[in-house]
C-alpha cells in the first residue's frame, strides 16, 4: 500500500464505501459483497473501494498449513474490478502488519486515510491482531468516527456455506460442477505449452497439449471435460491431470486434448476450464485398452460440452 499526496488527496473527495478481505476465489459470497458495496456507493454518490492483503496472512501467519490460494493476484484483481469495485487497495502483509491492532486499522486506515462514508463487511469477517477486528467493533467505531456500517449475510449453495475453504475442498475431491457455481464461473488453470513425452499423436492417435502451470490449487487427478481458450478463441476438449500410470511415468501432468485441432502449440499459453469430471486416472493393462478408453472420454466429453454453458473467465 503506497501512500502519497495523490492517494490522500483522492481519498478526501471520494466519500468511500469500504470492503475488507482476502477475496480468494471471488467466489459468490464475496460477489455478494462487491453489489452491496458498489449498490451503497451509488446511493452515496461515492466510490466503491476493496481492502485486500497480499501475500494472503495465513501464508505469513500460519505456514506450516501449506494454504494453496485459488485465484492468482492477477486473475483476483480483474475478478474484483469486474465486480464493479472502482478502487482496489492491495496491502503487503508482513509479520510488522500482523502485528497491526484493529482499532488502529479502523482508525488511521478505514477512516483517517479512506475518509469512508460506509463499511461493508462479512458477517464473520474478522481481521487486526488476535483477530479482534469484527463487525462489532467497526459499527462501535463507526458511530465514532462517523462512518455507517453494513453486514452480508453468507451466500448458501445446497444448504452449505460457500467459502474459500470450501471451494478449495471440492477442487481436491474434483467436483468442479460445485465450483463452478460456488465461482459462478468455470475453475481454470493457465499455463505454457511445453514438450512432453510425445506420446500423444503418435502412439495414441490423440494429440495432446502438456500445460506448465502456476496455478497452486489443481483438480483432484484424472480426466475432464474442458473448455480451452487460445488466442481468445474458446475450443472444447478433455483434459488428463495425473502420473500416467499405464506407462509408469510417476511425474504429475497436465494434459490437453482439444477436439479437431493440430496444430503445434509448443510455447503458447493456454487457460483450461474445467466443466466436469468424467473419471478417475486408471492404469491399464496394454495400449489398445487406453487408447479405447480415450475414444470413450472424448465423446463423453463431447455430450457434456453440448449440454453445459458453464460461464466462464477470459
Amino acid at each position: 500500500m503506497e501512500i502519497t499526496e495523490d492517494f490522500i488527496e483522492y481519498f478526501k473527495k471520494a466519500r468511500s464505501v469500504v470492503t475488507i478481505g482476502n477475496f480468494d476465489g471471488v467466489h459468490k459470497g464475496h460477489q455478494k459483497i462487491f453489489l452491496e458495496v458498489v449498490n451503497k456507493a451509488r446511493d452515496l454518490k461515492g466510490t466503491a473501494v476493496a481492502i485486500t492483503f497480499d501475500p494472503h496472512p495465513v501464508k505469513v501467519l500460519l505456514p506450516e498449513r501449506g494454504l494453496k490460494l485459488i485465484t492468482s493476484m492477477h486473475d483476483k484483481e480483474r475478478l474484483i474490478f469486474s465486480s464493479g469495485i472502482r478502487e482496489l487497495i492491495n496491502i503487503d502483509f508482513n509479520a510488522e502488519f500482523a502485528q497491526t491492532d484493529a482499532e488502529d486499522f479502523i482508525t488511521e486506515i478505514i477512516a483517517g486515510l479512506l475518509k469512508a462514508r460506509w463499511v461493508i463487511v462479512g458477517h464473520n469477517y474478522t481481521f487486526g491482531r488476535a483477530k479482534k477486528g469484527n463487525p462489532a467493533l467497526l459499527r462501535k467505531l463507526g458511530l465514532k468516527l462517523g462512518f455507517g456500517v453494513s453486514v452480508v449475510r453468507s451466500s448458501i449453495l445446497k444448504g452449505d456455506l460457500i467459502s474459500s475453504s470450501r471451494v478449495r475442498s471440492a477442487l481436491s475431491g474434483g467436483r468442479v460442477s460445485e465450483v463452478s457455481m460456488m465461482l459462478g464461473r468455470a475453475y481454470h488453470i493457465e499455463g505454457i505449452v511445453i514438450k512432453g513425452a510425445g506420446r500423444g499423436a503418435p502412439l495414441l492417435n490423440t494429440p495432446t497439449a502438456n500445460i506448465a502451470t502456476e496455478n497452486e490449487i489443481v483438480p483432484k487427478e484424472g480426466v475432464y471435460a474442458v473448455r480451452i481458450s487460445l488466442a481468445g478463441i474458446i475450443r472444447d476438449g478433455v483434459a488428463n491431470i495425473g502420473r500416467n500410470p499405464t506407462f509408469k511415468d510417476g511425474v504429475m501432468s497436465y494434459e490437453v486434448h482439444i477436439f479437431d485441432f493440430k496444430k503445434n502449440l509448443l510455447g503458447r499459453r493456454l487457460r483450461i476450464h474445467f466443466i466436469e469430471r468424467l473419471r478417475d486416472e486408471k492404469k491399464f493393462s496394454c495400449v489398445e485398452d487406453l487408447i479405447e478408453q480415450i475414444g470413450k472420454d472424448i465423446n463423453a466429453a463431447r455430450h457434456v460440452l453440448l449440454r453445459k454453458k458453464t460461464e466462464l473467465y477470459l
